[in-house]
């Protein structure tokens, strides 16, 4: 088993062994392990930068303690638990000269080689001047090795990690899955104080609800919006009078199967959905339990049956769109603060960005500018341009990484037959 600083070390150890491969296969290329599109631009001119997205528990490994964790003579062990790690790692450099490319195949050769992090290549790491911080790792003390695995990421995965999670221009990226890492608690286990009485009762068995994928009635690959009709697919979803809670909200469900739960997004109130990511669970309530008996020793009990937790992307849509204070400034180039009217509250916190492009096939300019702070949760919103060519420009409005939809001429006699049609914005 492993102390706090197993899931460091092992970060250290990949960006050790793959600075040593790639500044022999590119000169002066380094390994960061900063978060992509942090303040500061901390990804390198020219490397590869590792960052930790995402960690999960390993079934293979259940934690303790349990019934298994206790030795003889009453001995209890060590909590444990087994975990996961799933590593972004991204490419950068001259892309005439194709380093981010170059890089890409010096770290797949690399980790092919090296598909398991061996016991000295964890004790160099932690010998190392250059991480002091984990002088006192027992990683390599794991009986288990921890192994390096190639994670195949769709198209879709990477755009909803840098759009949604990252909010940053996308580079060149592949990820890895480090397995298993076995951290163990620090103390032993607590024993619980002594019964001072019994009592018998009944609870029924249930199963918990169990989501698999969550997505449109209208198809897999189409966009969520706030009047779709969503489809949430799983095990065991069937209760008495199951619920489904969206954030705070809970609203009971149109149709219910055990394998399938259809849900209409408007049936929830006006004010509860906000653009981004949507946290959504399926909740079976329980009635209350209690003592069938006038000493009524078991208190009674209301424990809701809660599945696993799913997210899904809900896009705003522009419903009207408005430009004032226009400024020409005397040249070519316009200033003025356009106001964007959604469907969906945008919260006064959440990260709007406004995106213009120049309907024109003759090169055609793109703007992107950060909408005004506000005070309180809106439809409407005030983003302020500037040094904008005059023209048409086609909008689109991305909250927390949730982008609006743009909307497609369907008249097959039209010039623009098939061509993004609006919302527009004209600067004149």
């Amino acid at each position: 088993m492993s102390n706090y600083l197993a899931i460091a070390t092992v970060t250290a150890t990949l960006q050790r062994i793959l600075q040593s491969a790639i500044q022999v296969d590119v000169e002066g290329a380094r390994v960061t392990t900063n978060r992509p599109g942090s303040s500061g631009g901390g990804t390198p001119e020219s490397g590869v930068n590792i960052y930790l997205y995402d960690v999960s528990h390993n079934p293979s490994w259940r934690s303790t303690p349990d019934l298994s964790a206790r030795r003889g003579k009453g001995e209890i062990v060590k909590p444990r638990l087994g975990v996961d790690l799933y590593y972004l790692l991204s490419f950068y450099g001259n892309e005439i000269e194709l380093e981010p490319q170059r890089l890409l195949g010096s770290v797949i050769s690399t980790l092919q080689e090296r598909r398991v992090l061996s016991q000295q290549m964890i004790l160099d790491t932690i010998a190392d001047s250059t991480f002091p911080f984990l002088a006192n790792s027992d990683l390599a003390e794991q009986v288990e090795s921890v192994k390096i695995v190639l994670v195949d990421l769709s198209l879709e995965d990477l755009s909803k990690i840098w759009s949604v999670f990252f909010q940053t221009t996308y580079s060149l990226s592949i990820a890895y899955q480090a397995t298993a890492i076995l951290i163990e608690g620090e103390e032993l286990t607590q024993r619980a104080l002594p019964a001072r009485d019994r009592a018998f009762g009944v609870m029924p068995f249930a199963q918990q609800p169990i989501i698999e994928r969550i997505m449109p009635q209208t198809g897999a690959n189409q966009a969520i919006l706030a009047d779709s009709v969503l489809l949430i697919q799983g095990r065991q979803l069937r209760g008495a009078t199951p619920l489904v809670r969206i954030g705070n909200v809970e609203v009971p469900p149109q149709e219910v199967s055990d394998t399938q739960i259809r849900l209409q997004l408007s049936s929830l109130p006006e004010n509860a959905l906000r653009p981004g990511v949507q946290s959504l669970q399926v909740i079976h309530p329980t009635e209350n339990s209690t003592r069938n008996s006038s000493t009524d020793a078991i208190p009674a009990m209301n424990r809701n049956i809660e599945s696993n937790a799913a997210a899904f992307i809900l896009r705003p849509t522009i419903t009207d769109i408005s430009a004032s204070d226009l400024d020409g400034s005397g040249n070519d180039l316009r200033s003025a603060k356009l106001t964007v009217q959604t469907n969906l509250f945008i919260g006064k916190n959440q990260r709007v960005i406004l995106l213009l492009n120049e309907r024109s096939i003759d090169n055609p300019t793109a703007y992107t500018f950060a909408a005004a702070p506000r005070s309180r949760d809106d439809r409407s919103l005030v983003v302020p341009i500037n040094n904008v060519k005059a023209g048409s420009y086609l909008v689109r409005l991305q909250v927390d990484g949730a982008e609006s939809l743009l909307s497609v001429d369907p008249n097959p006699n039209s010039r623009t037959f098939n061509w993004y049609s609006g919302p527009h914005i004209v600067i004149s």
